[in-house]
């Protein structure tokens, strides 16, 4: 089963052909600002009117279009009552036509995209691409899943509640990861922590009967989540001391990564990684623990795990050419992810450790109390400087005490005499924040001075 035509996909989702519909679409693509010639363009409606950039999308070589109505175009067509809905259906028939053995699941407050990362290389599988881990990202990597694939890694993201239930609807599956359950997204759940985790664990109630599910051993709101009735029907694999799944030995080897040795019921395996800090430990370990519990040999797995390098934005480190190092963290922020990584740039060589740090988002009234805790949590793990911008940057150094400064914006981060070109020649530089904020231009600024 080669890829679908654009009659095999009406005949799965429903809808009129219009046009050639033995065309067959290389992609499916939502934004014409990203998409390649010979895909099928998508018009959602959303923020803005999908319908309304079906020219810029003929014009950047779109094979086909996925639409709501007839429109005026010599581009095939697949017109269908509500494009997000045929979407989300393309990417679940498709799966469902050419399943993997294995398909793996991967969720959590931090270190998703890692993890799944770490797991893709270690069980050998397609990944879902880039952060594709919403209801409209998900199906749309699906769309075109190659056939005869052992495994399968999907990224699932949320923000409200019920959006990792419908993922699970979409691709059903057979084990999972929760990395852990923290703050992230707060003010979007009434109950707190246990929302968060109520949300998380809709993983969990989604995997078949039977399906594994690997969490941390610390982590009580997983040990939680383990114990709730809509969870008993899958197994829960926890990974840390006292369990048959168990890491020891962490070795950080500063930029090159680290190393531990991996404990299972088949037996103990070393594996080496390029990511840096023991919660990349952690994600190895996870990936590891499920891999080898879904019956992969522990040799490739070892192997898959080694082979991760890590991407602009989620652990890589730069050697700056004054001195002292700067580890890119930018992708996004939580307390869990900053403290993390702070304790990652401590294992580095070099001279002080500091960090840049832009807000955080969606973390609601409680956002100036989590800010200054932050803030002294780095203080107490032992970094000695931060600057901070952004509309909670005030908290953060409130929090941090003596030399931290604080900026309302990047800009002011920037220009002022106190500001980026203060931090001192030689030092370890986390940089993070909120993708609102923005901080890769701390990342460019810095490698450019």
């Amino acid at each position: 089963m080669s890829l679908w035509s654009l009659f095999q996909a009406a005949y799965q989702v429903g809808g009129e052909v219009l046009g050639d519909g033995a065309v067959v679409p290389s992609s499916l693509s939502l934004d014409t600002r990203t998409i390649q010639p010979g895909a099928c363009f998508v018009a959602l409606r959303a923020e803005r009117d999908g319908h309304d950039f079906i020219g810029q999308a003929e014009a950047k070589g779109a094979a086909a279009l996925l639409v709501d109505h007839p429109v005026d175009s010599d581009c095939p067509q697949l017109v269908v009552p509500d494009t997000e809905v045929a979407l989300q259906r393309w990417g679940q028939t498709r799966l469902a036509a050419v399943r993997p053995r294995a398909v793996f699941g991967v969720t959590g407050s931090v270190g998703k995209t890692s993890t799944k990362e770490l797991l893709a290389a270690a069980v050998g599988g397609w990944k879902t691409p880039g952060n594709r881990n919403n209801t409209l990202g998900l199906p749309e990597a699906l769309a075109t899943l190659p056939e005869g694939l052992g495994a399968a890694v999907l990224e699932m993201g949320m923000s409200t509640p019920g959006e990792i239930q419908l993922l699970t609807e979409i691709a059903p599956l057979d084990f999972g990861i929760i990395t852990l359950v923290g703050t992230a997204h707060a003010e979007n759940f009434a109950h707190g922590q246990q929302g968060i985790a109520e949300a998380k664990g809709e993983l969990v109630a989604g995997l078949v009967p039977g399906g594994v599910w690997a969490h941390l051993a610390s982590d009580p709101w997983c040990r939680w989540i383990a114990e709730q009735p809509w969870a008993r029907h899958a197994v829960a694999l926890p990974v840390g001391e006292g369990h048959p799944y168990d890491w020891e030995g962490i070795a950080s080897l500063g930029a090159a990564g680290g190393a531990f040795l991996m404990r299972t019921p088949q037996g103990a395996f070393p594996v080496r990684i390029q990511l840096s800090g023991e919660h990349q430990v952690r994600n190895a370990a996870l990936a590891a623990a499920i891999a080898v519990q879904a019956g992969f040999d522990p040799k490739q797995v070892a192997a898959g795990l080694g082979s991760v390098a890590p991407d602009p934005g989620r652990g890589r480190l730069h050697t700056l050419a004054g001195g002292g190092c700067l580890l890119d963290e930018t992708y996004n922020a939580s307390p869990d992810s900053i403290l993390a990584c702070a304790r990652a740039l401590l294992q580095l060589p070099g001279e002080e450790a500091v960090a840049v740090l832009g807000s955080m988002r969606e973390l609601g009234l409680e956002a100036p109390r989590i800010h200054r805790e932050t803030g002294a949590a780095l203080k107490a793990l032992g970094l000695s400087r931060l600057w901070a911008y952004g509309e909670f940057a005030k908290d953060y150094a409130e929090g941090f005490g003596l030399r931290a400064v604080a900026f309302p914006d990047f800009e002011a981060l920037r220009d002022d005499a106190a500001g980026l070109s203060a931090i001192p020649p030689g030092a370890r530089i986390l940089v993070k924040g909120s993708r609102f904020w923005r901080a890769e231009r701390v990342v460019d600024w810095l490698l450019n001075r």
